[in-house]
């Protein structure tokens, strides 16, 4: 079958457009920006198609010819998250039914049982959207699944980290609430199976692992697993949703504003109340995955670098749709640029692997603390901050998160510029360059560009350009040095004949 796959830049897109290719389907993906997909290894398999669910006129081509379509995409995280999902599936359902696909196959939250709470915004916005791809006049599946743990996840990497970080901690008591997580492997199983469902199945199905456990559980569980001490857990009334999304937000990786609306859905019980999936999708001979092994599989990838995806690779509707505007777009507007370049006695090679190498735990190579700060600062504003890391310790790719930049480009061996996705008062980027000079040396050229939006942005670089000589001059000086360091050290014989 032909699948059209959106939200193939996010984490289960991401996972589940190679499994279909596997399986023999053709793929074809939907992305507002169809090189965010240059890089992926499996897209060279695949068709790409430009198109925006917010933008009804870019959809018919990319649904032409399409059997089955998956809808993967949501605005958890962005300022009026709930009209912007609703908009985004009539017009999904609208382009579906008009090309004549056959099946839906939407990927939802947990529907919250009767009770003295009330549904939050991101449960009762996902519960929104499976109802208008139901009512579409298309065949639908709509999966319902709690919390999903996999490497890269935004439920595991906030379980992973409020439980590696915190020996002890004061929790509120939604962590004993039971939850069913299930493991990504087998969202993914499910989300292929369901492109084979009949024709008359057009309804909702309770997705879930074999355990049912309650989130202290869970972070004892993951303790246990990762090798470290039982935690001490105290939970107390007082602490409200939001009061532990700005906590979570603090602890861990995932910002508040993505923090805020899953920690709110863990008020709500989510246990399935059926598992009618396994009439068409057959559970697997050896059962599904124990959170157990769920877990340890997850640590396994993060320990070796080897995470296909994270929650960090989607970026939200309002990034800006187009690149660093080239320099004579620049004339009749103000552009802010700190450039540095240095001569560097180290083949290109040596000097891109360094480039490469930037973000995550091994840093920028400049002043430390002045970094961290600015990661804070970013994260009391409601920003990104500078813990997102990267996805692969050595690998970068067009369209990833790398702490608080993005991927925009990346010609290997010769370029990479990054996009700024910290709260500023305007656009910023920063490019690297190598370039090859006589003698097995290179030159590193490094460039800061930054685009005020009104008197705030032009504020905010004079405050900040006194710094730069120590941020940006120091960041260059030591990327020349380590490279010139690593050229100069000696081999490290394997001990191997």
């Amino acid at each position: 079958m032909r699948c059209l796959v959106t939200g193939a830049t996010g984490y289960i897109g991401g996972r589940l457009a190679p499994r279909l290719l596997a399986e023999g389907h053709a793929v074809r993906c939907l992305a507002r920006r169809a090189g965010r997909l240059r890089d992926v290894p499996w897209t060279a398999r695949a068709e790409i198609a430009e198109g925006d669910l917010r933008r009804p006129e870019t959809l018919p081509a990319a649904f032409e010819g399409v059997d089955v379509a998956y809808y993967l995409v949501h605005s958890l995280g962005q300022a009026g998250f709930e009209a912007a999902d609703r908009e985004a599936a009539a017009n999904f359902a609208t382009a579906a039914r008009a090309a004549g696909v056959r099946r839906i196959v939407y990927l939802g939250g947990p529907e919250p049982a009767a009770g003295r709470h009330v549904p939050s915004a991101h449960l009762r916005s996902r519960a929104e959207v499976g109802r208008i791809l139901l009512d579409s006049g298309v065949p639908t599946a709509v999966l319902r699944a709690a919390v999903i743990i996999g490497s890269g996840s935004a439920s595991f990497e906030m379980l992973r980290y409020l439980t590696e970080r915190l020996p002890g901690m004061v929790t509120p008591r939604w962590v004993r609430n039971r939850i069913q997580p299930i493991a990504v492997r087998d969202v993914l199983r499910y989300l292929v199976g369901c492109a084979d469902l009949p024709p008359e199945v057009n309804r909702g199905f309770d997705i879930g692992g074999p355990d049912i456990l309650t989130f202290q559980d869970m972070m004892q569980r993951y303790a246990r697993v990762a090798g470290l001490r039982r935690r001490v857990i105290l939970p107390v009334r007082p602490l409200t949703p939001s009061l532990s999304s700005y906590w979570v937000g603090l602890v861990t990786p995932v910002p508040n504003a993505i923090a805020r609306p899953l920690v709110e859905s863990l008020v709500h019980e989510a246990v399935a109340r059926e598992h009618d999936i396994a009439a068409y999708v057959p559970d697997p001979p050896q059962g599904l995955t124990g959170f157990d092994e769920a877990v340890a599989m997850a640590l396994a990838k993060v320990r070796d670098g080897e995470v296909e995806t994270r929650w960090s690779t989607a970026s939200g509707p309002d990034a800006p749709a187009e690149p660093l505007p080239t320099d004579p777009q620049w004339s009749g507007g103000t552009a802010y640029t700190d450039v540095r370049e240095r001569a560097v006695h180290a083949p290109p090679e040596a000097l891109w692997r360094v480039v490469e190498g930037v973000g995550g735990e091994h840093g920028w190579y400049s002043f430390p603390l002045a970094w961290s700060a600015r990661g804070w600062l970013d994260r009391l504003v409601g920003g990104v901050g500078l813990r997102r890391g990267r996805r692969d310790p050595h690998r970068l790719r067009v369209g990833e998160a790398l702490d608080f930049w993005r991927v925009e480009e990346i010609v290997p061996g010769e370029l990479l510029r990054l996009r700024a996705e910290m709260r500023l008062p305007g656009r910023a980027w920063l490019e690297m360059r190598v370039t090859p000079l006589d003698g097995g040396r290179s030159r590193y050229h490094q460039r800061a560009v930054f685009l005020p939006r009104g008197l705030a942005g032009h504020a905010y670089w004079g405050a900040v350009a006194p710094f730069h000589a120590v941020v940006f001059g120091g960041m260059a000086r030591n990327i020349a040095r380590g490279a010139e360091q690593a050229a100069h050290r000696p081999a490290v014989s394997s001990g191997r004949r």
